[in-house]
């Protein structure tokens, strides 16, 4: 699990670096004036590009993952033919207008996954470990809880979250790298401003630092999500279906940790240990999943 964590805050961190860079050696970063920052271009600046980055992730989600994961579209008159009318079938029940693409990828890691930028332009993949280890009963299961959260837009709004938190993390890293610069300055030095390279030096820092102290908050919405996914897959696809899913996820989860997934897509996992690092997981324990499910929550 804490892989997956590392994984996913170090993809976030070169997204907002990499903005920081970019807007930094196009001069696009205006928010600096003779008196020092002003703080509403500040936040306009900020609010802009970490928007920006978010959505442009989400634009190539699904490129990502078919390169990354390997993951190769199936055709209704193959070998995998009832797997696509499952999830078409779950799409309906969803009201989804178009339906997903289906996806397979040689792993014998348990996985599975849904990524995509709307509800309309989506994809459904599964590793080839999960069809071997699982029954239908199991497999339906996952695939409702998938098409949950398509059909409960889960890919923009954890867009919209991780956007918001990468215009503050940009924001307050550059108000404190411009103090802190200010105050590094020597008694005698003529220069008005910050030192540049000092200052950009800082934000680069303070930029991962914040990222880091923020992921908790990004972390807190994913469980949200993944709760709201197994409630959608427990209307889609049946409660027995989407407890006995969890309950083989659970088995089988000494094998899915010794397997090494392909480290590109390691955020998407559909399951995490519990513990103090639980703070920084996406996914809730799946004692806890199960038990939700079983409460009626």
């Amino acid at each position: 699990m804490f892989k997956r964590f590392g994984l996913f805050f170090m993809v976030n961190i070169l997204v907002v670096i990499t903005i920081s860079i970019v807007t930094s050696a196009l001069g696009v970063n205006r928010y600096m004036t003779a008196q020092g920052i002003d703080y509403q271009a500040l936040l306009i600046f900020c609010l802009i590009w970490g928007m920006v980055g978010s959505f442009i992730s989400l634009m190539i989600s699904k490129w990502m993952a078919k390169v990354s994961m390997g993951v190769k579209i199936v055709e209704a008159n193959g070998p995998y033919a009832e797997l696509i009318s499952m999830v078409h079938r779950m799409a309906r029940q969803a009201g989804l207008e178009k339906m997903p693409e289906v996806g397979v990828y040689e792993s014998p890691d348990i996985n599975a996954f849904a990524t995509g930028p709307s509800r309309n332009n989506s994809l459904v993949a599964v590793s080839t470990g999960l069809l071997q280890r699982m029954d239908r009963q199991e497999i339906e299961g996952v695939v409702g809880h998938e098409v949950a959260h398509i059909a409960n837009g889960d890919m923009v709004t954890m867009t919209l979250i991780q956007g918001i938190v990468n215009a503050f993390v940009m924001f307050f890293s550059r108000v404190v790298a411009f103090a802190i610069s200010n105050a590094m300055r020597s008694s005698d030095d003529d220069n008005r401003g910050a030192s540049p390279m000092i200052q950009f030096v800082l934000i680069m820092v303070f930029d991962a630092l914040f990222s880091f102290l923020a992921m908790p908050v990004v972390a807190w919405f994913s469980r949200y999500r993944e709760y709201r996914a197994d409630h959608g897959g427990a209307q889609l696809a049946g409660r027995e279906n989407m407890v006995a899913a969890l309950e083989a996820l659970q088995r089988n989860y000494g094998i899915t940790e010794q397997v090494k997934p392909a480290q590109g897509m390691r955020s998407m996992q559909i399951s995490s240990k519990a513990g103090w690092m639980e703070l920084f997981s996406t996914h809730p324990p799946l004692p806890k999943r199960i038990a939700a499910l079983n409460s009626g929550r």
